[in-house]
């Protein structure tokens, strides 16, 4: 699973996640991408998982590029532990998406085949998803 070598800080704060993405909005390496519609954080287990979705259903042809990254950790604490004492461990790495972020991207397969695995994709993560594609091309 995706997760950074080092980091400043161990540990970070929640935060919210508000208005639309900045950056990453574009297709810049594919012919279709998956589009994030709602913000949220996405974490590192369901972006292996929705990329183990992609290629399988790909059959291994074309290629995919992951455009988010997991670099913030999320503590939790352990069960039945009082209130106190401190912030939890690390226990994962999310990334933090926004509205408007392309997620993955795929080259080298017809649209029919990148919709549907996207649709297999998109039931992986938290925040709802479209599929897009480049001018010119299916779907």
């Amino acid at each position: 699973m995706l997760q950074p070598k080092s980091t400043k800080y161990r540990k970070a704060h929640k935060g919210r996640i508000h208005g639309l993405a900045k950056g990453g909005t574009q297709l810049n390496f594919g012919a279709y991408g998956l589009k994030a519609l709602t913000p949220g954080r996405v974490t590192a287990r369901e972006l292996e998982a929705g990329r183990r979705a992609i290629t399988r259903h790909m059959k291994r042809t074309g290629r995919v590029w992951i455009r988010v990254f997991p670099d913030v950790p999320v503590s939790s604490k352990p069960a039945e532990v009082r209130m106190g004492k401190g912030k939890g461990t690390p226990e994962f790495w999310v990334a933090r998406v926004k509205p408007g972020r392309i997620m993955y991207e795929i080259d080298g397969v017809p649209a029919d085949v990148a919709a549907e695995a996207f649709r297999l994709a998109s039931a992986k993560f938290r925040v709802r998803t479209k599929m897009v594609a480049r001018l010119g091309e299916g779907g």
